[in-house]
């Protein structure tokens, strides 16, 4: 299996919607260490050349879920908004840091108010909803005055701990797989095309307000015609993708991909012998749907590594994330 370091350091390092740009940097500086002159857009985003005059973007995203602070409760405990869909009922529990204003961070903890069982038999009943949950800051704190002293105030960012861990056995657990794995894809792509001294019409696009539903709507050179969209695949009771295998989506919820692009697609896969699952993605929306919303007059299709639980504790496999990249490079390679 292939050194996997780069994916881990992306995904140590904190990026939800809003909050990229340490993320965003850390992308510029790999690609100007493997040999290229990427640049920022006005938001912010990073892009690549891979050639001249490029005809098809590749585009993954770099933001994340997360929250910000919205209120500091009379408790000291800090009330919050989310930044893009985190599941509630999976980040329960699980361990924060809170970035302030002139950049200092503290530890917290995600909670249900009233979290105890020994005090709340109600406890396992209750629907959770950010009007009902609050973070608990590690810190002597038991009013808003308390709180403001450690210079936590609302717009302060509030980043989910990753959790990152890579098995012997080729799967990878960590959040925000979605989609710091689809960068992966795109880093490989860059690498190996620098080994080998390809210089092809390509465009490496990595957006960073997916999760917030505008990522993909601008910022891409000119001469782009196609949009080729590396996400997570789904992984559920009425998908077919798996974390072994490329998924390669014909719609999600915003409609169909381009039929002749997603074609293509499965006819590479099936000539190069690559691993994958056609889908169909029920509640799903991707920065090719950003795109073709925004107006682009773009061909877009979407593939990915299969991803498990999203928006939660994810999983995926290192064959999974390999065929992701054998098929887009075998596209490319026949433009």
């Amino acid at each position: 299996m292939k050194n996997y370091s780069t994916l881990k350091d992306l995904i140590s390092i904190d990026s939800p919607s809003g909050y990229t740009e340490n993320a965003c940097k850390y992308i510029f500086d790999l690609l100007t260490q493997y040999g290229y002159s990427p640049e920022y857009t006005n938001k912010g985003a990073v892009k690549c050349s891979l050639g001249k005059n490029p005809t098809l973007a590749i585009a993954a995203h770099v933001d994340t879920l997360g929250a910000i602070v919205s209120k500091i409760k009379e408790d000291g405990t800090l009330a919050f908004s989310l930044l893009g869909g985190l599941s509630l009922t999976g980040a329960e529990g699980e361990y924060v840091k809170i970035v302030t204003h002139d950049g200092k961070s503290h530890t917290g903890t995600l909670l249900l108010n009233n979290p105890s069982v020994h005090a709340n038999r109600e406890k396992e009943k209750t629907v959770r909803s950010i009007k009902n949950m609050h973070v608990r800051v590690d810190e002597e704190v038991y009013s808003v005055e308390d709180v403001e002293k450690l210079g936590i105030s609302v717009g302060d960012i509030i980043c989910v701990d990753p959790k990152y861990q890579e098995l012997d056995n080729g799967y990878i657990k960590s959040r925000f797989l979605d989609n710091k794995a689809g960068c992966y894809v795109l880093f490989e792509i860059a690498r190996r095309l620098k080994k080998t001294g390809n210089d092809l019409p390509v465009e490496l696009f990595f957006s960073n307000y997916e999760e917030v539903g505008h990522g993909g709507t601008s910022g891409y050179v000119d001469t782009i015609e196609e949009l080729l969209v590396v996400d997570m695949g789904v992984l559920g009771d009425d998908c077919e993708g798996n974390e072994v295998c490329c998924s390669i989506c014909a719609k999600d919820s915003s409609g169909p991909y381009d039929y002749n692009f997603r074609k293509r697609l499965v006819d590479l896969a099936r000539k190069n012998k690559i691993d994958y699952k056609l889908d169909i993605y029920p509640f799903y929306g991707s920065d090719g749907s950003a795109a073709l919303q925004a107006g682009n007059d773009f061909r877009v299709g979407l593939i990915g590594m299969g991803v498990a639980a999203s928006h939660g504790t994810e999983r995926t496999h290192k064959k999974g994330i390999e065929a992701t990249i054998e098929l887009a490079l075998a596209y490319m390679s026949d433009m």
